[in-house]
């Protein structure tokens, strides 16, 4: 109920709260059921887990890359959530809702250079430095180093 100031003047209740988690989930369901691009990076995001695993990031690199990877998630779901609306509000075509859901996919697109660019600084060192230290002692791997010592070169054919 709304009183004659504007203000919801409503009880507390557990079962209402209850219901809004259930509504979350309902809207979840439909983000992932109707948005191809939330399996993309829900498939981004697993190969980044696994990868967090392998390489054992510190926890400051996996809060980064927790919260990188749920500002892609939620600027998905945004962006579904504008396009579900200005589907219903403007279903022919009007130049005003072509430039919101562009506007709202390029916030995607800012959100997911983003999270690559904090992926890139969390796994490059990893996989730089995981590279460097395999080209040691396999047979496989030429290392040419120039008789005065200033030049080396390594190559190693399992990395190109």
């Amino acid at each position: 109920m709304i009183d004659n100031k504007g203000i919801r003047d409503e009880k507390f209740s557990m079962v209402k709260r209850a219901e809004s988690f259930t509504h979350a989930g309902r809207g979840i369901t439909i983000f992932f059921k109707s948005t191809h691009n939330a399996w993309v990076h829900a498939a981004v995001l697993v190969l980044a887990v696994a990868l967090g695993f392998v390489f054992k990031i510190t926890s400051t690199e996996w809060i980064a890359l927790i919260l990188a990877s749920g500002l892609v998630l939620v600027a998905e779901a945004f962006n579904t959530a504008i396009e579900i609306d200005i589907n219903l509000t403007s279903p022919e075509y009007h130049p005003y809702a072509r430039d919101t859901k562009d506007v709202a996919a390029g916030a995607v697109l800012l959100a997911t250079l983003t999270a690559g660019i904090i992926g890139a600084f969390i796994f490059l060192p990893h996989i730089f430095t995981t590279r460097l230290s395999n080209t040691e002692n396999r047979p496989e791997t030429l290392t040419y180093t120039e008789p005065s010592g200033a030049f080396s070169f390594t190559y190693n054919p399992l990395f190109l």
